[in-house]
C-alpha cells in the first residue's frame, strides 16, 4: 500500500523513529532519553504552544543530532521537547529566526557541522553549543550572493546535490550556494514547490515546510515528492490526539530486530562508494555512519525499491550495490538515489560463473579493488568482477561460522553474533592461524 511516493510503512514509521531512543544515555533527535524521562507536558502555562497551526519559522538538526524547531522567541527540541526561549540554547540570539541549517562541508573541517542561524541581515554560527568567534556577521559577507531576510535554508550533501552546498529560499526564488563551484550561487524557480517557511534534511530526505504543513522534495530539481502536504503535528512533533497511527505508536516498543542494541546478529554489513555504512537485520537497515541523524531502523524498501526480507550479503563496486538473497543477486545503481537494474535478480552461478555456489554466508569487496570475496563456512572464493568469474582456487580461513563481512579503508571486518574480528586486509586473514580478540558490534559501530 502506498501513498504516492511516500510508502505507507514510512509514514507509519516516521513518528516511531522520531520517538525512539537513539543514543544510549545521551540526548538525541527526540530531545530526551525516553528510557528514563516521562513524556513532558506539551504546553507550559504562559509559554508558546508547539501544537498550534502556526508552524515554525526555522528547523534544523544540531551537531549532536537533536532537531530544533523555532517560532518567534520560542524553541522546541525534538519530537516531544518542552517550550524554551531561543536564547537559552543560543547565546546572544533572540527570535524570530528566519532560517537555520547544520553545515556540511568536509573540505573545510573548521566549518563542518556548524549550526547557522539567520535573522534579517545577520547570521550566527555555533559549534558544540558555543558561538563561533567573529559572529554574528552580515549574511553578505559569510555567504556572498545570498539575500537578507531569508525564508528557509537547508544543507545539501555531495551525491545528493552536485556538490556540498546550501539551498536558500526567499519568496519565489531558490539560491543554490556551492562551496566549490563557480559561480558560487545559482538561482532557481521551483514553482511547484511553493514557498518554504522552513526546510530540513533528515535521513537523506529533504522537507519543505509551509506553515504547519510539509512536503518532501528533490534537492536537485525541486520536484515535489509528496502527493499532498502533510501536517507537521502528525509526523515531526508530538501533539495530543494527533499522529499518524497514533494508537499503534502509543503502544509500540522496540523489537530485537529493529533495536540496534539487542545483541542480535546482523546478516550483512556494507560500505558504499560514498562511505555510507549500512547494517542489515531481518528486512531492516541502520545507517551506521549517520548517528547525528539518529539511530533509526528502516525497512529495506525505504531506500532500495522492492527489496524486502533478510539479505545474506551486501557489497558495492563501481557505483553499484549488490545484495545476495539465497541463490539470487539483486543490483542497484547508486547515483543520487538507488535505482534497481531491470535485468536482476540473477542466480549467483550465472552472475559470476561460480558453479556450485548457490548461497553464501558473507561477501565483500575492498576499496579500489575489483576482487569480490564470497565466504561459505571456512572457504573463501575470489571472483574477478571485471571478467565476472572465479579467480584461482578456494582458500581456507580460520573462521568456520560468520554472519557477514565488510572491507573499508580501515581494514577487514568479520562479524559473528554480537562480535566482530578485525584484520588489516585479506592477506592477514589468510595467513592467520589464530583469530584476533573479538570486539562488540554494538559498542564499536552503534554506540550502544
Amino acid at each position: 500500500m502506498k501513498v504516492g511516493d511516500l510508502p505507507y510503512t514510512l509514514l507509519f514509521l516516521l513518528p516511531l523513529a522520531l520517538s525512539y531512543p537513539l543514543l544510549k544515555g545521551r540526548h538525541n533527535d527526540t530531545g530526551t532519553n525516553l528510557h528514563s524521562a516521562p513524556d513532558p507536558d506539551y504546553k507550559v502555562p504562559g509559554m508558546a504552544d508547539r501544537c498550534t497551526d502556526e508552524g515554525f519559522g526555522a528547523i534544523t538538526l544540531d551537531d549532536k543530532g537533536v532537531m530544533h524547531y523555532f517560532r518567534g522567541d520560542s524553541e522546541w527540541m525534538g519530537f516531544q521537547g518542552p517550550t524554551c526561549g531561543i536564547n537559552e540554547s543560543w547565546a546572544g540570539v533572540t527570535g524570530p529566526i528566519d532560517a537555520a541549517f547544520r553545515n556540511y562541508n568536509e573540505e573545510k573541517p573548521q566549518e563542518h557541522q556548524r549550526i547557522y542561524l539567520f535573522k534579517g541581515s545577520q547570521v550566527w554560527s555555533f559549534f558544540e553549543g558555543n558561538l563561533v568567534s567573529g559572529f554574528p556577521r552580515p549574511i553578505s559577507q559569510e555567504f556572498p550572493g545570498i539575500p537578507d531576510d531569508l525564508d528557509a535554508a537547508v544543507e545539501c550533501h555531495r551525491g545528493e546535490c552536485r556538490t556540498d552546498s546550501v539551498i536558500f529560499f526567499k519568496d519565489d526564488t531558490v539560491y543554490i550556494y556551492s562551496y566549490v563551484e563557480k559561480p558560487a550561487v545559482k538561482q532557481r524557480h521551483w514553482a511547484a514547490l511553493g514557498r518554504c517557511t522552513a526546510a530540513v534534511r533528515w535521513l537523506e530526505r529533504y522537507y519543505c515546510f509551509s506553515g504547519i504543513n510539509f512536503t518532501r522534495f528533490d534537492p536537485v530539481s525541486g520536484q515535489v515528492l509528496s502527493p499532498r502536504p502533510l501536517d507537521t503535528r502528525d509526523y515531526f512533533v508530538r501533539c495530543p490526539g494527533r499522529g499518524h497511527g497514533h494508537a499503534a505508536r502509543h503502544n509500540a516498543t522496540l523489537t530485537a530486530i529493529n533495536n540496534r542494541c539487542s545483541n542480535r546478529s546482523f546478516e550483512a554489513f556494507s560500505s558504499d562508494d560514498k562511505s555510507r555504512i549500512y547494517a542489515f537485520r531481518g528486512g531492516w537497515y541502520f545507517r551506521v555512519d549517520s548517528n547525528k541523524d539518529g539511530w533509526h531502523a528502516w525497512p529495506l524498501n525505504h531506500t532500495w525499491t522492492n527489496l524486502q526480507g533478510a539479505v545474506d550479503a551486501a557489497f558495492t563496486h563501481e557505483n553499484r550495490m549488490y545484495f545476495i538473497q539465497g541463490s539470487q543477486v539483486i543490483v542497484y545503481l547508486s547515483a543520487q538515489i538507488y535505482i534497481p537494474i531491470a535485468a536482476y535478480p540473477k542466480a549467483i552461478e550465472e552472475e559470476w560463473e561460480v558453479p556450485g555456489v548457490t548461497a553464501v554466508d558473507a561477501a565483500f569487496t575492498c576499496p579500489h579493488s575489483s576482487n569480490l570475496y564470497l565466504i561459505r563456512g571456512n572457504k573463501l572464493t575470489q571472483v574477478d568482477l571485471v571478467f565476472r568469474k572465479r579467480s584461482g582456487e578456494d582458500k581456507t580461513i580460520i573462521h568456520e561460522e560468520l554472519d557477514s563481512a565488510m572491507c573499508t579503508t580501515h581494514g577487514l571486518y568479520l562479524f559473528h553474533g554480537p562480535s566482530f574480528y578485525h584484520y588489516k586486509d585479506v592477506e592477514e586473514l589468510l595467513s592467520s592461524v589464530k583469530a584476533p580478540a573479538p570486539k562488540g558490534i554494538g559498542s564499536y559501530f552503534l554506540d550502544c
